[in-house]
């Protein structure tokens, strides 16, 4: 994924045919390893095609898979709300306390 990043990094960079040693310096910019076995790998697998076109058939790809997550969402947002009223109330307690231990340390 970072390989298809640094190369998508490239293209929008006005690159619109990144090289191995272009995807290697954006590597090196931000102090990651290249691996040029991956390099080699998704610049073969896009030679002579259009970024665009990639990620248009991407998206086309994407868009049919079937996602199940919603409802695992759905669920946890209501078991969310009641356990946030206990989270305030603990926080709230804490900072009693501090206030307490910060009168009686101060000698008046």
């Amino acid at each position: 994924m970072k390989t298809a990043a640094a190369f998508l990094l490239a293209v929008l960079g006005d690159n619109n045919s990144p090289s191995a040693e272009d995807i290697k310096k954006i590597f090196a910019s931000v102090g990651a390893e290249a691996d040029d076995d991956r390099i080699e790998l998704l610049l073969s697998q896009v030679k002579g095609k259009d970024i665009s076109e990639l990620i248009a058939a991407g998206r086309e790809k994407l868009a049919s898979v079937p996602c199940g997550g919603g409802v695992a969402v759905a669920a946890a947002a209501p078991a969310a709300s009641p356990s946030a009223p206990a989270a305030e109330t603990k926080e709230e307690k804490v900072e009693e306390k501090e206030d307490t231990d910060d009168v009686s340390q101060n000698p008046s």
